[in-house]
């Protein structure tokens, strides 16, 4: 696969000329990142990218993919890495959001291995996807589900937070249930947020699903609880 080097350096420098040394040692340490910071701020980092992938088109799927992770690989800066999934999720490549993509998604996942990518990549691609094509992407939520990598895991749980009446139920509570008595914290909290999140949408099927598994913990129950009592 050939990336578009051009636009991975135009992301870089502009990432570059924005940054703020100052910031950068208190973001790193917020985010317990072993990777540094350049202390651009997300805001700075939305009008960076969107004027430079405005003047940077991507010509087809396969450039697409390999440009993204180009600048995942590459990066030297947390920043860089944000700029990889801002350029995955941008508008005018909607159309190559499929299930042949995940395999570029489940590589940030398990690299990224922290909340802060593994949240927008379960939640804003993964999620979408499974929306769009749910024979081919259920299997593979499932699978993840039983996965022995805790960020697949909590993206099989959190990955239809917003979806509202689209959620899959009989997904949300087959993704959840692995997890249910994993002490981890990451799945703890993330199957609470999955389930609070419904719980805007549809309160009983929540509190039926607590009451029918008492195994879950205190933070689970509490989280998905939390505005319906």
């Amino acid at each position: 696969m050939s990336a578009d080097e051009t636009l991975v350096k135009a992301i870089r420098a502009g990432l570059a000329e924005l940054a703020d040394p100052a910031k950068a040692p208190a973001m790193q340490a917020y985010m317990k990142s072993a990777m540094p910071f350049r202390g651009v701020a997300k805001p700075q980092r939305s009008t960076l990218l969107k004027r430079v992938l405005a003047d940077h088109t991507l010509p087809d799927r396969v450039t697409f993919s390999a440009t993204v992770l180009k600048m995942w690989r590459t990066a030297e800066f947390r920043e860089e890495r944000y700029a990889a999934i801002d350029l995955s999720g941008y508008r005018a490549y909607r159309r190559w959001q499929d299930p042949d993509l995940v395999p570029v998604y489940e590589e940030l996942i398990v690299d990224g291995a922290w909340w802060d990518v593994v949240d927008e990549v379960a939640i804003r691609r993964i999620g979408p996807i499974l929306r769009d094509d749910r024979a081919r992407m259920t299997p593979t939520m499932l699978a993840w589900a039983h996965d022995g990598d805790l960020w697949r895991r909590r993206t099989a749980i959190i990955c239809q937070v917003g979806a509202k009446e689209d959620t899959d139920t009989d997904l949300l509570a087959r993704a959840i249930e692995p997890s249910i008595a994993e002490p981890e914290f990451f799945l703890r909290k993330g199957i609470g947020w999955a389930l609070r999140d419904y719980a805007k949408t549809a309160p009983d099927w929540v509190r039926c699903f607590v009451h029918d598994h008492p195994g879950l913990a205190g933070l689970s129950r509490r989280e998905a609880l939390k505005h319906i009592g």
